[in-house]
């Protein structure tokens, strides 16, 4: 098997690398049959967008400190259970942002896209789903719209539902909302475009964050799936995302 090998900077990472590549050889992400990751969510996303062009699944093994896209690390039979991996495959937002001085920004996130106040008033936001206003004025310290596999991240400390995967719905969850007093947010259909209008944005400046990527002094914020980008991610047998996904809610 064509494995090519992937470690963020972390020494234990690093280490594992060394060890991975000198027991079952290295080759080029993009002659790879399977890209195995080793760090924790973090260089997991970092590397499913890297990847996001390439054929090859990513089997992350957790040299980190969340690792819940990640599969337990061994050095051991790595083979076998690469080929007993089970197969999740997600789709990422995309996030089109416009900025005041106009200019525009796309980016895809495959966790979330959250809209943050910039300052140190609340945000004032406008929600709107497919076209039709649904709420006139949020205010808050921010909100995002998550994927399922990105239900566990922000939007869970948040207070955001856990999603399973196949409910192809999006969560859409407010971060200390003061007006409506603790509103926590809607689930939407996966399809569905979500709209954020910044109320009042030189008073109350927001930023947006996708996956990490930042962009300051956002006026609008569109939302939606892009199925046309598909990211699929391995996992051992009986430790699949649907499972983390529903053992998460009962720990």
């Amino acid at each position: 098997m064509k494995i090519a090998f992937e470690a963020s900077r972390a020494p234990v990472a690093q280490t594992a690398h060394a060890e991975l590549v000198d027991r079952y050889g290295d080759v080029p992400m993009d002659r790879a049959e399977v890209i195995v990751a080793l760090g924790g969510d973090g260089f997991m996303l970092e590397t499913l967008h890297k990847t996001q062009g390439l054929e090859a699944a990513v089997y992350g093994m957790n040299r980190g400190t969340i690792g819940f896209l990640m599969n337990a690390y061994s050095a051991d039979a790595l083979i076998e259970r690469l080929e007993e991996s089970e197969r999740e495959v997600i789709n990422p937002l995309v996030m089109t942002a416009t900025h005041s001085d106009g200019s525009t920004s796309q980016a895809l996130a495959i966790n979330e896209v959250s809209l943050l106040r910039a300052g140190p008033q609340a945000a004032k936001l406008q929600i709107s789903v497919d076209g039709r206003v649904r709420m006139h004025e949020l205010v808050c310290d921010g909100a995002l719209v998550a994927t399922p596999a990105g239900s566990t991240a922000y939007n869970y400390s948040a207070h955001g539902p856990i999603l399973p995967i196949g409910a192809d719905v999006l969560a859409l969850t407010a971060m200390s909302a003061f007006r409506p007093r603790r509103w926590r947010g809607a689930l939407l259909p996966k399809m569905a475009t979500v709209r954020f209008d910044v109320l009042e944005p030189e008073k109350r400046p927001v930023m947006a964050d996708a996956d990490g990527n930042s962009y300051r002094d956002v006026v609008t914020v569109e939302i939606k799936s892009e199925p046309s980008v598909a990211h699929a991610i391995l996992f051992d047998p009986g430790h699949g995302l649907e499972e983390r996904l529903i053992s998460e809610q009962f720990t």
